[in-house]
């Protein structure tokens, strides 16, 4: 598997949400997705971006334009180093919230995507994967 671009942003702000959101657009139409498929990455993109200011305290979506031989996509990276997800399985389940949202956050994110992984540890942060192929 090859990335072919890479663009790191900073996420610190409800202004970088944005931003990280117009990007994902961008690339996912550089990529060829169809509008359905752009519009759920940029749905999960926003999603996670949200959550790494809400939750984690702003960090890092880096968003990678992948070739898989005939596949091309969209893979996002979002790394925070916040207080983490002491439990992945809970905070994956609709309703569940450790805010004040409706708790549909990171289980719908993982439904709009082809590939959703996550990695956190408690008190060093979390780091959630997405992909989404034409």
């Amino acid at each position: 598997m090859a990335t072919t671009t890479r663009d790191r942003m900073e996420v610190r702000s409800s202004d970088d949400v944005v931003r990280v959101r117009q990007q994902v657009r961008a690339r996912a139409l550089e990529v060829g997705l169809s509008l359905v498929d752009q519009t759920k990455i940029v749905t999960a993109a926003s999603e996670l971006a949200r959550n790494m200011l809400d939750y984690g305290g702003g960090g890092v979506a880096t968003i990678e334009v992948v070739v898989d031989g005939l596949r091309r996509g969209l893979r996002l990276v979002f790394e925070d180093h916040g207080p983490g997800i002491p439990d992945i399985q809970l905070a994956l389940k609709d309703g569940y919230t450790s805010g004040g949202g409706l708790g549909l956050g990171l289980g719908g994110a993982k439904r709009l995507c082809n590939e959703f992984s996550i990695d956190s540890k408690p008190g060093e942060g979390t780091r959630v994967v997405c992909a989404r192929w034409k």
